[in-house]
């Protein structure tokens, strides 16, 4: 039955998205608000269909640490879970992405529309540059930016080097960073089909201010407050186990 569930599930993600693409590519030439506002029904609808299909619930825990003006948002990556999760939970945002996503036929043409910051990750230097100038465009227009800083998605428990583009563009614009740490992992592994039923915790953690920080410092206080709350998250886990 668990399989059954996530094969419908599953199927549900390819023909919405192919849909909701199609949808915020025709409207282009709207305000950018309703284009992300095509983008977040169809997060809401993933969110739906979770919970109805493979009994998948989240509860957002911080939500008081939103502040009121645009901000760099840093979120552990590991399923596709809090990808479209957090397009519900956040004011209307762009997103750092690898430019290959771009090239996918329907779903590169609706993302798009959606004028993320796309990058070509074995830039380097280069990479970094853009997202410092692209992300502070955004920011001075209102658009939250938001960044995954391990780059890819990692399975529980493990970490991978932050990336220090999202740390950069928040000091060179002078905004702070909102941490973001979850346990989708733990319902939706890595490459995996099953979609386990379960209550995913959604953690936003207080703004990390940036000035007078290196990115570096910037990057570690990040690191920090993500990778601790997942310590916490997954003792947490072991101990409902029990």
């Amino acid at each position: 039955m668990l399989l059954i569930r996530s094969l419908v599930f599953q199927a549900y993600f390819f023909v919405s998205v192919l849909l909701f693409a199609i949808a915020v590519f025709v409207s282009w030439m709207l305000p950018f608000e309703v284009r992300f506002g095509l983008a977040r029904a169809w997060a809401a609808s993933m969110l739906r269909a979770g919970r109805v299909i493979c009994g998948l619930e989240y509860v957002v825990e911080g939500r008081e640490n939103i502040p009121d003006e645009p901000c760099v948002i840093m979120i552990k990556h590991s399923t596709v879970f809090e990808a479209y999760a957090q397009m519900t939970i956040f004011p209307p945002q762009t997103w750092v992405v690898k430019r290959e996503l771009m090239w996918i036929p329907i779903f590169g043409w609706g993302l798009a529309a959606l004028k993320p910051i796309a990058i070509n990750r074995r830039a380097g230097h280069t990479a970094v540059s853009q997202v410092i100038e692209q992300g502070i465009a955004k920011l001075e227009r209102g658009i939250w930016v938001t960044i995954f800083p391990e780059g890819t998605r990692v399975l529980p428990g493990m970490v991978r080097k932050y990336g220090v583009s999202g740390a950069a563009l928040a000091r060179e614009a002078g905004c702070r960073v909102v941490p973001v740490a979850h346990s989708a992992g733990d319902f939706w592994p890595r490459r995996s089909l099953i979609k386990r039923p379960g209550v995913v915790r959604f953690c936003i953690g207080p703004p990390i201010e940036t000035g007078g920080r290196t990115p570096k410092e910037i990057n570690e206080a990040v690191r920090e407050w993500i990778e601790s709350k997942m310590t916490e998250i997954s003792a947490a886990r072991v101990n409902e186990r029990r």
